[in-house]
Order: C-alpha cells, then structure tokens, then sequence
C-alpha cells in the first residue's frame, strides 16, 4: 500500500457518514440492542476473551493523551479503537465486517483537524468509545448536572454490553490487553476501577499556562471549522468531543464543580478565566479522587508532558512498566523520537497572573511551581 500524505486537512465529513451518523446517534436504544445481537452472533467465537487489565488513558484535552495513545497502541497486546469505528460504534464486528468488503485499499494520511501535524489514516487509534457511554448514560455531557459516575453506580445493561464490546474489539483485533483513550473518563475512574480492579490509568497532565493557551487556540480553530462546515460540528457532536468550538460544554465533576461560572464566563468572553477555572476544577476533582481512594491511587500513573519530553526514554520505561506491558529498546528509542516539547504560551502578563490565581491549588498537587515557571518564560 503507497503511503500518501495530504498536507492540508479540512475537516471532511462525507455525507454518507453524516447520514449514518445521524441514525446511530438519534436511535441509541434500536443500536444496543443490535450490538446485543451482534454479541449473540459472535458467542462461541469470543467466549475465550477477556479483559485483562484494560489500559485507560484520560486527562483534559491538549494534555499530551494522543501522542500516549499512539504510542500504546504501536504495542502488539494493545487493541484500541481507530477512526473507522464510526459511526456504528456499537456494533464493531458488523460495520467492520463491511468496511472489509467495501474500503479502498489506499488509503491516504491526513493531518488530523487539530492542525497539529499528526497524521492519521481510518486506522489510527481514536478516542471512539464516547457514544458507548452516551448511548446509555444520555446526561453525561450536560454542563448544568453532574458528569460524575463513580463506584455507587450500579448499571447492569451497560456493564455487560460494554465488558462485551471490549471483547469484540480485543477479538477483532487480535490482541490481549484493551486501550481506549477518553479525556472524559476522568469523571469515571472509581467506576471503571470498580468494573475492572487490575485496570491501569494513565492521567497526563500539563503546567497551566502553556495548557491553556493550547485549549484556546484549539477552540477557535474548531470555532472557525464549524462555522464554515456544519457536518464538522455534527460529527464532533456525535462522536462524543465537546472540548471545541460550536458547542463547547465544560465539565462538570459533581456538586462542587464550577461548571455554571466557567459557561457564564465563556459566554460574555473571558476565555482565559474560564479556561483557568476549567484546569482548576478539573485537576482539583482528580486530586481529590486519588486522595480519597488507594486502589485508584496504585493503580493510577500521572505523566507530565513536559517531563515526557525533557525525559522522554526515562518516563516511556516508566510508562510501559506501569502498564505491565513489555518494551524493547528498539521501540523505546522509536517512540523517544517522536516527542517534542511544545512552544511558550503567548498570553498576556494579566491573563498569566490570573492563571496563576485560579490554578495555583491544583497546580501544586501536580508539582508545577507557578512562580518558577512565569521566571522560566521571562528568561527564556
């Protein structure tokens, strides 16, 4: 297969998929229960598959997770879910089975909407299981209630369709041990430990100032995108992304989350501030939730993006180790290669200030000294 790149990347949406995408998104209950058969089809074929110590890995968008997911899923026990689930992602083995008889064979790389310069074609890994958790959980992403599910809930239909999904992909595509990437299931950490207690977690995290200038030039990128390209905007709808653009919704991490104020400030314009109290609340909830529970605490493992990338074999070895997943030197120095730190924020001496007020808490727990870093910014 020729390897092709395109260097421009308008976020295209075929209309066949935005049709698609509309039945598989307004009809949830008419999907699980085809995913439930799709199961019942494929019993004796998966009955041997199990979730063994899935790998999670979550954390505020812009943290560093795609470049961990990619480097994850390059591992051979990884199976995750690529770009060309969707939009029937509850029933993986049918619509692949499809795709198998209908996809062209060269398939063409494009950089990804993000504009970052990753690359993708429909089979890199994709955070893609967010309609799984939609299609049963309908509130999950409404900024005005809590998006918290934690080790209380008690969910039967959803538990055993998902644990069942995972072994669908695990078996499609051959492989032992079960990745996804979801910057949402940070909300869903004590559950998902709850439904699978050898579980690894992988939080990454970024100092404040430079993760939210990243989040802002995010938004108007794909505030711009979906202007000029309604399917964009439905597509990202769909698949579960409401970090971005047209419907950017932040979220909310329970009772004393700051959801209301961060809407209200977005709303009359000060980006910045409710960027801030969005790190804040964020990180704030997933220190308090490492805090509160051991388990979660063993099993979690918090990867800093810049130690990533001044240190980049040192905290792989670190990572791989955590994951239980064995790594050669070979790849260790293929996937050092790839990682690179990002550019100083260009934000303004008052916007950094207020940062620096609103995160300063959260921003402590993660080991980011505010005051050194605006030192390091204005000597460098």
């Amino acid at each position: 297969m020729r390897d092709k790149t395109r260097t421009k990347s308008p976020f295209e949406v075929p209309g066949w998929m935005d049709w698609l995408g509309y039945l598989a998104h307004k009809r949830p209950g008419f999907w699980i229960r085809a995913g439930n058969f799709e199961t019942s089809v494929l019993e004796d074929r998966i009955a041997s598959t199990q979730v063994q110590a899935p790998i999670y890995i979550s954390g505020l968008a812009r943290s560093g997770s795609t470049i961990l997911l990619e480097i994850l899923a390059r591992h051979p026990d990884c199976a995750t879910h690529a770009y060309k689930d969707f939009p029937l992602v509850l029933t993986p083995y049918f619509w692949s089975w499809f795709l198998d008889r209908s996809r062209r064979v060269d398939e063409v790389k494009v950089e990804r909407a993000h504009g970052d310069g990753i690359t993708v074609t429909p089979d890199s890994p994709e955070a893609i299981e967010e309609p799984v958790w939609m299609a049963f959980f309908p509130e999950l992403h409404n900024p005005l209630r809590s998006n918290v599910l934690n080790a209380h809930i008690e969910a039967p239909a959803f538990e055993r369709f998902y644990r069942n999904h995972i072994r669908k992909i695990l078996w499609l595509r051959h492989s032992t041990r079960y990745l996804a990437k979801g910057n949402y299931n940070v909300t869903r950490l004590e559950y998902l430990l709850k439904l699978f207690p050898d579980a690894h977690f992988v939080i990454p995290v970024r100092e404040p100032a430079a993760h939210i200038a990243s989040l802002m030039r995010q938004h108007q990128h794909f505030h711009a995108l979906h202007c000029k390209n309604p399917r964009a905007l439905r597509y990202m709808q769909r698949v579960g992304h409401y970090e971005f653009g047209l419907d950017r919704r932040p979220i909310h991490i329970g009772e004393d989350s700051q959801a209301s104020a961060i809407l209200q400030d977005w709303i009359e314009g000060r980006e910045v501030e409710g960027f801030a109290r969005l790190w804040s609340d964020v990180h704030l909830y997933i220190a308090q939730r490492l805090d509160a529970t051991p388990a979660l605490r063993e099993a979690a493992l918090i990867v800093r993006h810049e130690d990533l990338c001044a240190a980049p074999r040192e905290q792989l070895r670190k990572l791989f180790a955590h994951c239980h997943l064995p790594i050669n030197e070979t790849t260790l120095e293929h996937a050092a290669a790839r990682l690179r730190g990002g550019s100083a924020p260009s934000l303004a001496d008052e916007d950094l200030a207020m940062i620096r007020r609103l995160t300063h808490e959260a921003a402590m727990y993660f080991g980011y000294d505010m005051a050194a870093a605006d030192g390091l910014r204005q000597t460098g």
